[in-house]
């Protein structure tokens, strides 16, 4: 990449660092190397962080300056087993089986397989199971009930991106519910829209029967309506109603979502290629979405459930 930046590459640097941002950040997040983006803020009047202050912390205290503790913890020798504690029923029985180990899903168990045969994870069965069925029991019971019909899933491990309140939203596009058309009587697949904060999680999602520029762009002043405040950056993908242009650093935002996303004070950060995962509270947002409450239902209208744009 050449140190001479287009003119909206040059405006987003500029951007991010009247939001505070480190140069090292800067260069993190948009490929811009720090000593280019030093030299633009500097031009701008921005203030730069001193390089020599990078990573610099203060001295931890010397391990000889601990003061013991006399009163420490008594000794693992000294800890005298408790011999004397009654037996459960359970474990005073062998072989045998209490009425304590029946779960309080069994008289639910037709309405929890047929949930998860349509997809429907633990949280929505449970909540459908409260709303239509009068369950009494938690949340807890119908998950463990549910890991033993379906076997336990182990979670893969993700880095989490720490962002300030306020600071960060991303949004992303996903397939909706089935809903009736109105004009057709029929069912049609849906596009949900879906922004997460970054530091809250807290999401607006709404319902479209299409997508274009405009009704992207129309999305997000809706969801900033329904926030009632703008993030100072909006993450997204290189999808086409945002980004003309996807590149590895120079990406070319739409002209009419670049114009809106200045009227309100907000700087377009679009993913680098190939790499969603920057994104990936509202990836996480989207998949609940799509699992949880919307998973194998269908709606007579848009409205019935997360609005339509």
């Amino acid at each position: 990449m050449s140190n001479v930046l287009s003119e909206e590459k040059k405006q987003q640097v500029i951007a991010l660092g009247k939001l505070g941002w480190s140069l090292r950040r800067i260069e993190r997040e948009t490929g811009v190397r720090r000593e280019t983006a030093g030299a633009y803020l500097k031009a701008a009047g921005i203030t730069v962080r001193v390089p020599g202050a990078w990573g610099r912390r203060a001295p931890a205290k010397p391990a000889n300056e601990a003061t013991p503790d006399p009163l420490g913890a008594k000794p693992a020798n000294e800890v005298t087993p408790d011999f004397l504690a009654a037996f459960s029923p359970q474990e005073s029985s062998p072989g045998g089986t209490s009425a304590s180990s029946v779960s309080a899903c069994e008289p639910y168990r037709q309405w929890i397989e047929q949930g998860l045969s349509v997809g429907r994870n633990a949280k929505a069965i449970w909540q459908d199971l409260v709303t239509d069925h009068g369950y009494p029991g938690g949340y807890q019971t119908v998950k463990r009930f549910v890991r033993k019909l379906r076997g336990s899933e182990q979670p893969q491990a993700r880095g989490i991106i720490l962002t300030a309140p306020g600071e960060e939203a991303q949004v992303d596009y996903g397939s909706g519910p089935m809903v009736r058309d109105s004009q057709t009587g029929k069912y049609r697949r849906t596009r949900l829209f879906v922004l997460t904060l970054g530091y809250s999680r807290k999401s607006v999602r709404l319902l479209t029967w299409r997508s274009s520029a405009r009704i992207w762009a129309e999305l997000h002043e809706k969801a900033f309506r329904r926030l009632g405040a703008c993030p100072r950056v909006v993450i997204l993908d290189n999808l086409k109603e945002g980004v003309l242009v996807p590149d590895i650093y120079d990406a070319t935002l739409n002209p009419l979502y670049r114009d809106v996303l200045t009227h309100y004070g907000v700087v377009g950060l679009p993913c680098r290629i190939r790499d969603a995962d920057r994104k990936g509270k509202v990836e996480s947002g989207v998949g609940h979405a799509k699992k949880t409450p919307l998973k194998g239902m269908r709606f007579g209208s848009a409205e019935s459930e997360y609005g339509s744009a």
